[in-house]
């Protein structure tokens, strides 16, 4: 092999690439459409939308979370969320003392105390309709 072999085929690659008819590789911006951008746009707000109320409840936990530390926020708390609870049916608007008596389930209904459980005070079982030691079952 001599030296010109080498030569050789150095001059041939390049002629070989200056008669290739291939262009060569450019990258070209694309223009996104109309539709696209909009589209993109709102899934952008829609995300900080989701971040902004993610950071608010997480604050707003927070801020109960320190008040509730406190005797006092405590008291307040439970005053504020206690109607909400009775409302929803997760929580009595009294609890059953000693000495309750009541006639039938209505009148423990309007005295705020339903339904009784078997161990605390006010039950019979006249007033557990199924046995099951809850007396006067909210309406489902």
């Amino acid at each position: 092999m001599s030296a010109n072999d080498g030569q050789r085929t150095f001059t041939l690659d390049l002629y070989c690439n200056l008669m290739s008819f291939k262009k060569p590789f450019r990258a070209v911006p694309i223009t996104l459409g109309r539709h696209y951008r909009a589209k993109q746009q709102q899934r952008e707000r829609r995300s900080a939308l989701r971040l902004l109320g993610v950071a608010a409840a997480v604050g707003a936990i927070g801020g109960a979370g320190s008040t509730a530390l406190s005797g006092q926020g405590k008291a307040a708390i439970t005053a504020f969320m206690k109607p909400i609870a009775v409302q929803a049916g997760i929580m009595r608007e009294r609890e059953p003392q000693s000495g309750d008596f009541w006639s039938g389930c209505d009148d423990a209904r309007a005295a705020g105390t339903a339904p009784i459980y078997s161990a605390e005070p006010g039950y019979r079982k006249e007033m557990d309709g199924d046995g099951d030691g809850v007396a006067c079952e909210p309406y489902r």
